[in-house]
């Protein structure tokens, strides 16, 4: 309802609600952009692109279901786009997310997890790494993921999981080691 609400502020022309919004979903986002991409820089500009669009179609924009799982299916396409167009960035190069954490023991925790998940991530096959970062990350349902990747949902849960299924065997690996 709060969207609703937004969406309807924004058409108002209220910066103030497109704030909101930004500040809303922008973690999220941006973290399922920087997974696909593999690289903080392009994912925050496509992070931007993406909310520019936003506010050049508010006037014919309808809020029909999630604005959430909308704005993520927009930062998913131009995050496929980007990487059509730059034929995929190593994972390596891609900076680490801030923590919120408390000191500096669990930033270097979380830090060395962050890393342990992103080299899992990428030994995951491209359409299975785009579906477990839709999922968990965008939080899409499997009939969005499916209709974005022009495939059938049973497809699209096979890769889901058969991805989980690799990141548990990779991460259980390393944890033995």
């Amino acid at each position: 309802m709060e969207d609703k609400l937004l969406v309807l502020r924004c058409k108002r022309g209220s910066s103030q609600a497109l704030r909101r919004v930004y500040e809303k979903y922008r973690d999220d986002l941006l973290i399922l952009a920087v997974a696909l991409l593999k690289d903080t820089s392009a994912a925050e500009d496509v992070l931007h692109d993406v909310f520019v669009s936003f506010v050049q179609r508010l006037e014919k924009f309808k809020l029909t279901g999630s604005l959430k799982a909308y704005l993520a299916t927009c930062v998913a396409n131009r995050a496929r786009n980007w990487n059509k167009a730059k034929q995929a960035v190593r994972l390596d190069s891609a900076e680490p997310l801030s923590s919120d954490s408390d000191g500096p023991d669990e930033a270097i925790t979380c830090n060395e997890e962050l890393k342990q998940l992103s080299r899992a991530m990428a030994q995951l096959a491209l359409e299975q790494r785009e579906v477990v970062t839709l999922k968990v990350h965008g939080g899409l349902k499997f009939r969005t993921i499916a209709e974005l990747q022009s495939v059938s949902v049973n497809t699209v849960k096979s890769r889901y999981r058969y991805g989980i299924d690799k990141l548990r065997s990779i991460l259980n690996s390393e944890v033995k080691e």
